[in-house]
């Protein structure tokens, strides 16, 4: 589940997408394309059943309901339900660090490196709200501890990657680079904060507030 290159194309629809059967061959081939759309049909449907706003717990039960199959048929697939939540939280972390390295890897400058991430980790909830309650850890309690210990992970690389973005475009002020370099650990805590506190507000509004709505207002609150 490789991250397509555009931040606006990151809904569960168009980002978790099922190969066609035909594109299966035949032989051991098929068989493993097979499951392979299975397996991303299970993860989508997962996705597409986080967006109810009423945040209820998804079971397995409910689950195959869904996609009208037995429970039995979710299990040949995925050993467990923490398994299929980890899945998702793959595709998350594959899909924003993929869009992360573009945007760095396009953008010299750190100013606007930290403005491109941050409208992406908002636009990113935005697109996907059901992934938003994974991302805030709300789609995770009483799950199994391992899966809020790797958003925890997931959370700690972003601001890493943030604290970087500060560091460069330190360099590049012409003045009080030292200070800022000295002041990107805090700040870089700040904007996690600010993005997480973003998607929040989404989740628990039933989608309704929008994470990126105002933040080229904010912006300059935040640098």
């Amino acid at each position: 589940m490789r991250p397509a290159a555009v931040a606006s194309k990151c809904s569960p629809e168009s980002r978790i997408a099922v190969p066609s059967r035909e594109a299966a061959g035949g032989g051991e081939s098929a068989v493993a394309t097979r499951t392979g759309e299975r397996k991303l049909q299970i993860l989508r449907t997962l996705a597409e059943m986080l967006q109810d706003p009423k945040g209820e717990k998804i079971t397995t039960a409910a689950l195959a309901a869904k996609l009208d199959v037995s429970e039995a048929a979710l299990y040949r697939h995925f050993a467990s339900k923490a398994q299929m939540y980890e899945g998702l939280i793959e595709f998350i972390e594959e899909s924003l660090f993929g869009l992360v390295n573009k945007i760095t890897g396009e953008e010299e400058n750190g100013a606007k490196q930290l403005h491109a991430i941050l409208a992406m980790l908002l636009g990113f909830a935005e697109k996907n709200p059901g992934m938003t309650r994974v991302l805030i850890g709300d789609a995770l309690v009483n799950e199994d501890p391992r899966l809020q210990a790797r958003i925890n992970q997931l959370h700690d690389k972003l601001e890493a990657t943030l604290k970087q973005c500060l560091r460069v475009a330190a360099t590049q002020a012409p003045e009080g680079a030292e200070a800022g370099a000295e002041a990107a650990g805090p700040h870089a805590n700040v904007l996690l904060c600010y993005v997480v506190g973003r998607w929040h507000q989404f989740a628990k509004s039933g989608f309704k507030r929008k994470p990126a709505e105002g933040f080229d207002k904010q912006w300059p609150l935040l640098g």
